[in-house]
This record gives structure tokens, C-alpha cells and sequence, in this order.
């Protein structure tokens, strides 16, 4: 991008007050976003962290390294997609309920971003109103370093369930897709990692079978892959996608799986083609 003279280009736009600040948002590795930090006078950057990633990606160095460079730091995925805050594996419940204040999981992973002192701003995605004030009202009565060490250390005992429970460290970035043989990387990942957080494994199998054997678009199970290599060349954790989509495969594919993945498509199809016939009539 600096080979195209994008630098002088934002300087420009700033010189004519079409824009007033200048950030960019961030996915890949630590060493990378230094280099891009160093590269510009930014006022802003926005990176994902919260405290199951804080060695992912920019991660907490990162944070630091913004802000002593005095570049104000947006947070996005404070939650990691809901999934640190919606539906808690009892194992990590258990955990949360040791605490001698009492908070919702997601109130502890906001606050927890919001101890840092770095911090400028935090985006959550919201789906109903409920949220909306619940996120306002943690912001309010949160504060940097406003956490005691009791409180922290439960939530590393809580990061260390976490990352015990789960079989690879996804954080569905999206980075890896779109799969050149057609897998849903991400989506096959979800599921390996619910059905051992959960110890649901028969229902992450159906929901597996469901949701990626094509009966709902075109299929994207995990022995579909062909072993290119370019989902491990791009993604920013560095995890090793074609031995885990082989153990998910394993696991979740079985014998029969291509056969009823066929039943199942011809299932579904009728269906939708009963349905048109039908709103048709």
C-alpha cells in the first residue's frame, strides 16, 4: 500500500478536511502491525482483544506498543463473537460463580477490556435493547485498573478453562475463507470446539451434519479439504487448519456420513420444492 503512495494520500485528504483522523483495523500478526504503527502518524488503530486473545494477533503487546506510540486503540470482539458470553460451558460457570461479586460472563470480559488503561473505546455487536443498556451501563461503572488482583486472577483461571476446553484457538476471523475446495473452515471448527466445551457431542454432530453437509447450501465438510496450504498461509494465529479439519473429519464424518449427507440433501430439496409448489398453488 505505501508502493501506491496510500500515505500521501490520506495526508492529502487530511490537508483538504475531508477527514480529520486516520486509523486502519487490524487482523494479522504483532510484528506486522508494528510495522504499520511505526509507518504513519495514525491517531487511531482498532484490533481485536479480549482475554482469551491476548497473545492472538496484535494481543496485548500490541496494545501497549499502540499506545506508547500515542495511538488511541478501538477494541473490537471484546466478546469474541458472543462466544465468551452467551452460552457458558459449566465447567467455566463453575468458575464465575466462585467470584464474590456476581456478574453476567459478559460483564466480565467488558470490564476486563476496560481495565486496560489503553483502551479508547470498545465496539460490541448488540441484538436487542437489553444489550444496549447493559453495555452502556458496564461502561459507565467501569474504569482502567478498577479490577482487584482476586478478580484477575479469576479471569486467567477462567482464559486457562477456556483454552483447555477448546481443540483450536479459531477466532473466525475469516481469514482463511473463502476454502479453494469449498470448506467452511470456520463453521467446522465451531462445532469441533462446542461439542468438547459443552460435552454435547452427540448434538454438535447433527448440527455438524445439519449446517455443512450441504442440505442447506452447498457442501463445506472438513474431508473436502485437498491440503493447498493457503488457509495456514493466511491465517493470523498460525494454526495448523489441515491437521485439525483431518481430526474433525475423524470425529464428525464417520462411515456413513457421505451417504446420509446425500439423503439429507435430496430430503431438503423436496422440501423447498414442495414449499414453491405450494406458494405457487
Amino acid at each position: 500500500m505505501k508502493s501506491f503512495g496510500v500515505l500521501e494520500f490520506l495526508e492529502g485528504l487530511k490537508k483538504d478536511q475531508r477527514i480529520i483522523n486516520t486509523g486502519f483495523s487490524y487482523h494479522g500478526d504483532r510484528d506486522t502491525f508494528k510495522e504499520i504503527i511505526d509507518a504513519y502518524n495514525w491517531d487511531v488503530c482498532q484490533i481485536q482483544y479480549n482475554y482469551l486473545d491476548v497473545q492472538n494477533q496484535a494481543g496485548r503487546r500490541g496494545l501497549k506498543y499502540a499506545d506508547k506510540k500515542d495511538v488511541s486503540v478501538i477494541i473490537m470482539e471484546p466478546l469474541r463473537g458472543g462466544n465468551i458470553a452467551g452460552n457458558v460451558p459449566p465447567d467455566v460457570q463453575k468458575l464465575w460463580d466462585q467470584a464474590e461479586t456476581k456478574r453476567s460472563p459478559a460483564e466480565w470480559a467488558l470490564r476486563w477490556v476496560w481495565n486496560h488503561p489503553e483502551v479508547t473505546c470498545v465496539l460490541s455487536g448488540m441484538n436487542e435493547e437489553v444489550h444496549i443498556d447493559e453495555n452502556i451501563k458496564i461502561a459507565n461503572d467501569s474504569s482502567p485498573e478498577s479490577l482487584n488482583e482476586n478478580e484477575l486472577h479469576l479471569v486467567d483461571s477462567v482464559r486457562i478453562k477456556y483454552l483447555d476446553l477448546m481443540k483450536i484457538g479459531c477466532t473466525g476471523c475469516n481469514y482463511c475463507m473463502p476454502c479453494p475446495s469449498g470448506v467452511n473452515i470456520p463453521s467446522c471448527f465451531e462445532f469441533y470446539n462446542n461439542a468438547h466445551m459443552f460435552g454435547k457431542h452427540k448434538r454438535a454432530k447433527m448440527e455438524y451434519l445439519f449446517f455443512v453437509s450441504g442440505a442447506l447450501g452447498d457442501p463445506a465438510y472438513a474431508s473436502m479439504c485437498e491440503k493447498c496450504g493457503e488457509c495456514e498461509e493466511a491465517c493470523p494465529q498460525n494454526l495448523p487448519i489441515q491437521a485439525t479439519l483431518e481430526n474433525v473429519a475423524d470425529e464428525f464424518e464417520g462411515r456413513w456420513f457421505k451417504q446420509t449427507s446425500w439423503l439429507f440433501n435430496k430430503v431438503f430439496a423436496f422440501l423447498r420444492w414442495k414449499d414453491l409448489r405450494r406458494a405457487k398453488h
